[in-house]
């Protein structure tokens, strides 16, 4: 339990040292509130974006889009996110299931075996997963319950190609009140921000 205690503050004052700033929920364009909850989505499709946070890891090159979920809390009732499930709604409707940051790591498959080279194996080293960075499941949203008047953020991961201003959202259901056990509506955060006035 300490190990992973100081695993987690270490990432946490690594992402500190690196300048990424979560600001207040409310300064993003992209945010839907219902309930006493807001919830803003951002994507982060650039590759400056992702290397300011993610440094090395080369999740555009294997096709994953992290999304930093910022949620606010202020309905005054604790709230379940244990069941919570986030999509990417694409223009088209259709949905894309995240992929659990623990999992990341493992979409950089193993490399297909050469059956025409040498002839007597010889034996090697596993190669380390391109995506094998802490930052992606430490930066991961991992929060299993909301406090009233309390916020939470983190990145939600998805195997998708991204185009902004297409009008994809990302879609949350099974957020729960703790005290009652009643389901809130979904949410579906677009991460384009409105046109301007």
């Amino acid at each position: 339990m300490l190990v992973l205690s100081i695993s987690v503050w270490a990432v946490a004052a690594a992402l500190a040292a690196k300048g990424f700033d979560v600001k207040p929920v409310e300064s993003y364009p992209t945010r839907q509130s219902a309930n006493g909850l807001t919830i803003a989505a951002v994507a982060y499709d650039t590759e400056e974006q992702q290397k300011a946070v993610f440094g090395k890891a080369p999740l555009r090159e294997f096709g994953i889009l992290p999304v930093l979920l910022v949620m606010q809390n202020d309905s005054g009732k604790a709230l379940k996110l244990e069941t919570m499930e986030v999509n990417y709604l694409t223009p088209q409707q259709r949905k894309v299931e995240e992929t659990p940051s623990s999992e990341v790591q493992y979409l950089d498959g193993p490399k297909r075996p050469n059956f025409g080279g040498n002839p007597l194996p010889i034996p090697r080293r596993k190669p380390k997963s391109k995506l094998a960075h802490p930052e992606i499941e430490g930066y991961g949203f991992n929060a299993k319950m909301l406090p009233a008047n309390d916020k939470a953020h983190g990145f939600v991961y998805f195997q998708t190609s991204h185009r902004p201003g297409a009008g994809a959202k990302i879609y949350i259901r099974g957020i729960v009140e703790a005290p009652t056990g009643k389901e809130l509506l979904f949410f579906e955060v677009p991460l384009d921000p409105p046109p301007a006035p």
